[in-house]
């Protein structure tokens, strides 16, 4: 349900709701709020609730610290594992400076700006996401053992599969919260877990990923347990993936998949630092299923970028790359951009490459570009992008974990 103003005040009036948690992420896409009493929100929206920015990973410094944090009603939702006995809500925001302007680092305003953009070019484009991650043992302090929860591997069932009553009650936390996830099986690592959310315009699909991340956490931490969404957790086992499904529609009724497509394909290089934004990303690149070219191909889950089968409203692509550290927002973002510059230029597609990347002779592979196989790579490409510079804060790059 999307609420108003007025409904989101009068919401905490009748659900005896006694906090009210006022969220954001940083540049790297970890979540941060602060939470007031309901006797403040009529400030909150007026007038933004402050905090000071130079605290915040990649915001700013002590100089102009003070931001503030303005709630959008469209985007409350009760936070379920909370006490029944006065709620708990939750609402992302807008961050401003004290001039009123909108913050240039505000991830989720970055990514508006690309929606509203692809709007005005007449597409309609949607996100959906498949997260994968493990479920470990917990030592005494909360924090992971590395020992999975179980030895189940890809799509097993119960009692093999323990992690299934844990998915069941992540998904029913979710619906609580008016998330409602495609489906959930155990992936192919022990204790290795994945969980799909159907497509949905891109500021929900970011929204839905924040929330999901922590949910998932709650439940776990909940269970005596600790999940973990590094990329690559076990060094001999599959990594995590964060796999984004992009659905792009004309309202003119052209067909400008492959144009977004091969945007997406010109660019990736220099997007990969924020895709992968950690070390221990590039361990998965190329391992298993992981892709490590710059490619394409049908239906081969081995490729950078797969088009399952499907027509219509069904008809989508699958980016492999990215894992959960990334930032959603900017991640949604960048490909956006990505798109919009392949449907301009009219870029042309390549040919598929069919055949599985871990099979392919050196031969065969030796015409196609690799994806960055360090964070310090990705980051250097970055910095030197003049597409990253287009649409991304002056600075940010020098934020780049490398």
């Amino acid at each position: 349900m999307s609420y108003t103003k007025e409904e989101v005040i009068e919401f905490i009036k009748m659900e005896d709701v006694k906090f009210i948690r006022l969220a954001f992420c940083d540049i790297f896409g970890n979540q941060k709020n602060v939470a007031i009493i309901p006797d403040e929100l009529e400030r909150a929206f007026s007038e933004g609730i402050a905090f000071d920015g130079s605290l915040i990973a990649g915001f700013t410094d002590e100089s102009r610290s003070d931001l503030f944090l303005f709630p959008i009603p469209s985007t409350l939702t009760v936070l379920p594992w909370r006490s029944v006995s006065g709620k708990v809500v939750r609402m992302f925001c807008e961050i401003r400076r004290s001039d009123g302007t909108v913050f240039e680092k505000d991830c989720r305003a970055i990514l508006k700006r690309a929606a509203q953009e692809a709007e005005r070019s007449g597409l309609s484009i949607q996100f959906g996401s498949e997260y994968e991650f493990y479920l470990f043992q917990a030592d005494e302090k909360g924090g992971s053992t590395k020992i999975p929860f179980d030895t189940a591997g890809y799509m097993d069932v119960a009692p093999e599969d323990k992690g299934e009553n844990i998915r069941r009650e992540i998904c029913l936390t979710l619906e609580q919260m008016d998330l409602h996830p495609e489906n959930s099986h155990h992936e192919e690592g022990p204790g290795q877990n994945e969980i799909d959310f159907r497509c949905s315009e891109p500021l929900a699909a970011a929204d839905n990923a924040l929330n999901f991340i922590t949910v998932v956490k709650a439940v776990a931490v909940r269970n005596g347990l600790y999940a973990d969404f590094s990329p690559k957790p076990l060094p001999e086992e599959s990594g995590n993936g964060f796999h984004i499904h992009i659905s792009v529609q004309s309202s003119t009724g052209e067909d400008v998949q492959p144009f977004f497509m091969a945007g997406i394909l010109s660019h990736i290089r220099e997007m990969t630092a924020f895709l992968n934004p950690t070390e221990n990303s590039y361990r998965r690149l190329g391992s298993r299923k992981a892709p490590k070219y710059v490619s394409w191909a049908r239906e081969n889950r081995t490729q950078l970028i797969r088009v399952p089968a499907g027509s219509g409203a069904h008809r989508r692509f699958e980016l492999r790359s990215p894992d959960p550290a990334a930032n959603p927002y900017i991640a949604y973002a960048l490909l956006i951009y990505a798109g919009l510059d392949g449907i301009k230029k009219k870029l042309n597609l390549c040919e598929p490459a069919e055949a599985s990347s871990s099979a392919a002779c050196a031969q065969a592979a030796a015409h196609l570009e690799r994806l960055p196989e360090t964070a310090q790579e990705a980051a250097e490409i970055a910095r030197n992008s003049s597409f990253i510079q287009s649409v991304l804060p002056a600075d940010w790059t020098s934020h780049l974990k490398a």
